[in-house]
């Protein structure tokens, strides 16, 4: 069998097997709710939100339809798990090219766990000259690892799993199942 169908295969049955965390109509509460926080405090300075790809695809598409206010839309790619299940080496893959200096960042992700991304991405913004920098993340792992970064607003919060759907993979996969779920196992 090949590697890319022993990975269906495996994804397939993880799936199959995981825990329903939320489903979709919980995280489509919890985005409305997310875009309301944000809205109160962000409404007027014209920010640019910036979605930390891949994992804010789907969140981030949901979440922009929601906030009714003067914004500009940007990206970046920066990674540390690269289609694993465990994290590494933070490697940029694409950068913004929206100029920040001056202005108003919210960057969305899919989920905070440990805070290193985050962290170096808003190091990133400031030596790019961003005035203020905000963080949105769909998910919040609730562990006691994390390093000091916070994310300013929260969708819902998630155990301490391995947890994929709504923008979050597993094995880069699974990004595109719409509900949060947990793997057996991890």
């Amino acid at each position: 069998m090949s590697e890319l169908k022993q990975l269906f295969t495996e994804c397939e049955h993880v799936k199959n097997e995981a825990d329903c965390l939320f489903n979709k109509a919980e995280v489509n509460a919890a985005i409305v709710s997310l875009a309301a926080s944000i809205t109160r405090e962000l409404s007027g300075s014209n920010p640019i939100v910036m979605g930390i790809m891949n994992g804010a695809m789907i969140p981030m598409g949901l979440l922009l339809p929601e906030l009714d206010f003067s914004l500009q839309v940007d990206y970046l790619h920066a990674t540390r798990y690269r289609d694993k299940t465990s994290g590494g080496e933070l490697k940029w893959l694409a950068s913004p090219k929206i100029e920040m200096k001056g202005r108003t960042v919210l960057l969305v992700d899919d989920i905070h766990d440990e805070g290193i991304t985050l962290e170096a991405i808003k190091k990133y913004c400031l030596e790019e000259g961003a005035d203020k920098i905000h963080t949105a993340v769909l998910v919040n792992k609730v562990h006691d690892r994390k390093n000091s970064t916070n994310a300013d607003f929260i969708g819902m919060e998630v155990p301490d799993r391995y947890v994929f759907g709504f923008g979050m993979d597993y094995k880069g996969m699974l990004r595109n199942i719409p509900g949060i779920y947990a793997v057996k196992g991890l």
